[in-house]
């Protein structure tokens, strides 16, 4: 009788205990939540070049602002978001940062946002008169001449993404792998020594790829590091200073991803387009450029996605009539022209497949915001 007494006291201890951890793992899940709880959406100054306005001042109900961030802030089927951004007649309108308010100030990763600068730099480029789309990659990388299905490739082809050139974006011929493989100690003939999958021109195929070429490409015409010319003609004009970009061992800055930066830094890209190219009183790239970057040249049943067309490297939601930068994991940049309204997220840069914060969820929120924008700006 006793042994069994000693039995049920020691499940019952065994019990108490497992009740115990529990306890304390549910407590210590709950002190630690995927978000900071909003507090403000009201900017701060940091003399960066942004002036801020209230978001009545601007046509924003502010209330119905103030209950999307709270949303955002709250709702943990939105655990990736980092940052919230408004902007508006080229002002700053509202911003919240999810996760780190060190955020504001911090450069991470922007991913394939990378390729729309890419987009406005090879603008600047030709309006400069270095090179023209119709130009063949061959005139300005010579060393293509070794693969001679690759020579009739041209400009455009890149900024298109339809060179022809079967990189694959996922697994170990992707995303890092130029980067990372240390036997390969040239990205260009790296690239250049991938089979086709099509004839350039032909097909649409998102990869890494082709910016990487066009980065290449502008090093070439420039006589300089895309990353130190980019400084020059775009970066220090609208007052980026926030912002750090990767560049291969073989001297090639990064052309399909590899920038870092802030929120902040990126509502200035938008702002440029909003402005027509123009940044004060200065023309940094050409309104017929602006114009020719972000037409739908890839419709979207080629790029296979609902309603979003490719032009130069810029994404473009038809039925909305936006434009947008678009990052992997959720960086976003959405401009519409129409409302002088500039929405900037960005989220987790490590994630992939169901786990990113996708683009139906960034344009949800853009959704709510743009409806409560007057009409006028």
């Amino acid at each position: 009788m006793e042994d069994i007494i000693m039995q049920k006291q020691g499940k019952i201890k065994f019990i108490i205990l497992i009740t115990f951890f529990l306890f304390i793992l549910v407590s210590c899940l709950k002190d630690d939540p995927m978000k900071i709880p909003f507090q403000s959406y009201s900017p701060q100054n940091l003399d960066d070049g942004w002036e801020i306005v209230n978001s009545t001042e601007v046509g924003i109900d502010a209330e119905a602002l103030k209950e999307i961030y709270k949303y955002v802030h709250k709702d943990n089927n939105l655990w990736q978001l980092r940052s919230l951004l408004v902007f508006r007649n080229n002002k700053l309108v509202a911003e919240s940062y999810m996760k780190d308010p060190n955020d504001r100030i911090t450069p991470r990763a922007i991913w394939s946002c990378t390729k729309q600068v890419i987009g406005l730099l090879t603008g600047i480029a030709v309006d400069k008169g270095l090179f023209s789309v119709s130009d063949k990659i061959s005139v300005y990388l010579p060393q293509v001449s070794k693969y001679p299905e690759k020579e009739e490739i041209t400009i455009e082809n890149l900024l298109m993404m339809k060179s022809g050139i079967a990189f694959d974006n996922d697994g170990y011929n992707g995303g890092d792998a130029i980067l990372s493989r240390e036997e390969v100690s040239s990205s260009l003939d790296y690239i250049f020594s991938l089979k086709m999958h099509a004839t350039p021109g032909t097909v649409y195929k998102y990869k890494n790829s082709d910016p990487h070429l066009m980065s290449a490409i502008i090093q070439e015409a420039t006589g300089k590091t895309m990353r130190n010319w980019a400084q020059e003609v775009l970066f220090d004009k609208i007052g980026i200073t926030k912002l750090e970009w990767l560049t291969y061992k073989d001297g090639i800055t990064m052309g399909g991803y590899g920038i870092k930066t802030t929120p902040r830094e990126l509502g200035k890209i938008g702002s440029l387009l909003l402005n027509d190219g123009k940044w004060g009183n200065e023309q940094i790239v050409s309104k017929n450029w602006l114009y020719e970057m972000t037409s739908s040249k890839v419709p979207a049943g080629e790029t296979h996605e609902p309603n979003l067309t490719f032009g130069y490297l810029w994404w473009k939601d038809t039925e909305r009539n936006v434009i947008f930068t678009w990052g992997r994991g959720g960086q976003f940049v959405f401009i519409n022209r129409d409302k002088n309204l500039i929405v900037v997220m960005t989220s987790e840069t490590n994630t992939s497949g169901d786990f990113n914060f996708s683009i139906s969820e960034g344009m949800s929120i853009y959704d709510r915001i743009n409806s409560i924008c007057s009409n006028g700006t």
